[in-house]
């Protein structure tokens, strides 16, 4: 449960990110978070100390909490950031982990879903064709599927994408990123976030 979920909030109590347990205790044991907990429809907000005490008192089961040989403290669900009131910036970053997060971990060929340890990336115009490694080129591939096609243009491997591949929107992309990994305790700050994103070109 140490690498469990933990929804991060900003100081203006917004969703922000998502962060292991580990992490966030080390925030909240260094003074720089507060837990979020809600109490009879109501949010309140504990440090280190006030948490190690509510979690003493509460009956719940190993696999939500955290024994150290002192004492024993309840894993977060959701985190207050004491001195962060910005919103990530509005750009996803290209990375091996947003390709697949905004592939959904699919073979962008055959349609199957893999571990991402069972996928390549792929350059849907190889690179020695002229094919740039950008969001609007690469594309999740299972390895049988980015045998096949090696460095052949989708024609002449008689292959078709699923869908054509493209850059996210952050709010759209942010949003998958909070869902696919959601506690029910997180769903008043992901409607929130979802309300309040700044409408894109989509509905222009």
């Amino acid at each position: 449960m140490i690498d469990g979920n933990v929804l991060v909030l900003n100081r203006l109590w917004q969703a922000v990110n998502i962060c292991s347990v580990k992490r966030a205790l080390c925030l909240l044991y260094d003074g720089h978070a507060q837990v979020v907990m809600e109490e009879g429809g109501r949010f309140g907000t504990f440090n280190f100390q006030d948490w190690k005490d509510v979690s003493a008192r509460m009956q719940v089961s190993e696999t939500e909490c955290i024994r150290t040989v002192s004492f024993k403290i309840r894993i977060p669900k959701i985190i207050l950031l004491l001195f962060y009131d910005k919103m990530p910036d509005k750009e996803v970053k290209f990375t091996r982990r947003n390709i697949y997060e905004r592939d959904g971990n699919r073979c962008q060929y055959c349609g199957d879903r893999f571990e991402p340890k069972e996928l390549n990336l792929d350059h849907v115009i190889p690179m020695d064709r002229g094919g740039k490694t950008t969001w609007e080129n690469v594309v999740c591939s299972c390895i049988r599927c980015n045998m096949k096609k090696s460095n052949k243009l989708l024609r002449e491997a008689r292959m078709r994408l699923i869908k054509k591949p493209k850059k996210p929107r952050w709010q759209s992309f942010i949003l998958v990123k909070f869902q696919t990994r959601m506690d029910n305790s997180w769903r008043h700050f992901i409607d929130l976030a979802y309300w309040n994103v700044e409408l894109g070109e989509e509905l222009k």
